[in-house]
């Protein structure tokens, strides 16, 4: 158990890391935007490439911050029936949740989207609109934030697994709270 919490750490610290760079993407995108608007009704005049970037960039934060929302546990939940049962009870459902609903989807979003990106890729696929963006990376965000989420749950079903077998004082950080 000892070499998976070592692995549910390494994956932590991953979304960690990609969150926080993420958060700097979000100020990237905003200042695009802003230039954007600016430009298109200050000086009548717009770019299709920068208007791509901008939803490029809000496609990034959404898709590279779903593991690192996980881990945070500020995705929805149902904490107000959940609440009121057992911590261990919690984990259960967590451990339920994870691999009946959680695993089957991302892992086919994965699979799906995968030789969609290839072909963009390996076919340099452009925008259709006059002067867009290669869309390679827009698509490749697809099935990298979906590992990302997937890489979240097995982090996640690791501390659950410790704190049922008595490895782990707690379940998961913030589980559950209601702050």
């Amino acid at each position: 158990m000892r070499g998976l919490l070592r692995l549910s750490g390494l994956i932590d610290a991953m979304n960690e890391g990609i969150g926080k760079l993420a958060y700097w993407l979000v100020l990237v995108a905003v200042i695009v935007s802003s230039a954007n608007a600016v430009i298109r009704y200050g000086l009548n005049t717009s770019s299709n490439a920068w208007l791509e970037l901008q939803w490029y960039l809000f496609s990034a934060v959404f898709l590279l911050c779903a593991g690192y929302t996980f881990l945070r546990n500020e995705h929805i939940r149902i904490d107000i029936v959940l609440g009121r049962f057992s911590r261990r009870f919690q984990a259960w459902v967590d451990i339920f949740g994870i691999l009946v609903f959680m695993f089957p989807m991302t892992i086919l979003i994965m699979v799906l989207s995968w030789p969609m990106f290839m072909d963009s890729f390996l076919t340099n696929e452009m925008s259709s609109d006059a002067g867009g963006l290669i869309r390679w990376p827009a698509k490749l965000l697809v099935p990298v934030g979906f590992f990302l989420l997937t890489a979240q749950g097995v982090s996640e079903l690791i501390k659950r697994i410790a704190f049922l077998t008595g490895h782990r004082d707690e379940p998961g950080e913030k589980m559950h709270s209601h702050s």
